[in-house]
């Protein structure tokens, strides 16, 4: 792999998670799991929370499966419920976050590039960049593109070995804590923006309550402030 860095001083990358953190998904997924798991008899509670947000539709399929009874279908029908319930309610309402495309902006004016790196299947990442403007992705990785998906480092190491970056090099930008496990697993740098769940500060992690309070000279110094650590 070709390690190269943008600009000197800027991150050589940013990748972006997709639910909840470049668009406001997660209740649609959330709202898309409480679909299945009601066709299930089964109510979804707070305790549920680590077993859906963040998580892929075979996990979540797997964790309806294990709780919801003995008349309940196998994982694998389970799982294609939950993507055409997701991939239903994403076709309707794709609502960026606030301060999201901004950000892009301002990362594509300073030449640094920027990636999906998703739990969710291809075609609802496919809808997704297409929404908010394919020109301003690089790259984009789904769910299927690795083995092992989030907690594991393995979708931000394929998406900067993609774009030919170290990924210690490259700043993440997500908002559950399954995510962040798994750009801190990759040694990534990690913006954390929580959309449900809080995320406590951290070496190498910076956390805010919005996008519209990150622009690129925020990126630039929690970057930096992370390479002296």
């Amino acid at each position: 792999m070709n390690h190269h860095r943008a600009t000197p001083g800027l991150p050589a990358a940013v990748l972006f998670d997709m639910d909840g953190t470049l668009v406001d998904t997660e209740r649609l997924w959330w709202a898309a799991v409480e679909q299945v798991a009601d066709r299930i008899g089964r109510q979804l509670t707070d305790a549920d929370t680590h077993h859906v947000l963040g998580r892929p539709a075979a996990h979540t399929a797997d964790h309806l499966h294990r709780t919801g009874g003995p008349a309940v279908p196998a994982p694998d029908v389970l799982a294609i419920e939950l993507d055409a319930a997701f991939a239903a309610q994403v076709a309707c309402e794709v609502v960026p976050r606030p301060g999201a495309l901004h950000l892009l902006d301002e990362l594509a004016a300073a030449g640094v590039p920027t990636a999906i790196v998703s739990a969710s299947p291809r075609h609802v990442v496919d809808l997704v960049r297409k929404a908010l403007g394919e020109e301003r992705f690089a790259l984009t990785l789904a769910v299927e593109d690795t083995v092992r998906t989030k907690p594991a480092p393995d979708p931000y190491l394929a998406a900067a070995a993609a774009l030919g970056v170290d990924p210690r090099a490259c700043v993440v930008v997500e908002d559950t804590p399954t995510g962040v496990a798994a750009a801190e697993a990759a040694g990534c740098v990690v913006l954390a923006v929580p959309s449900t769940v809080p995320i406590p500060s951290a070496a190498r992690r910076t956390v805010l309550d919005s996008l519209e309070r990150a622009d690129v000279t925020l990126l630039v110094s929690l970057f930096t402030s992370a390479e002296r650590n």
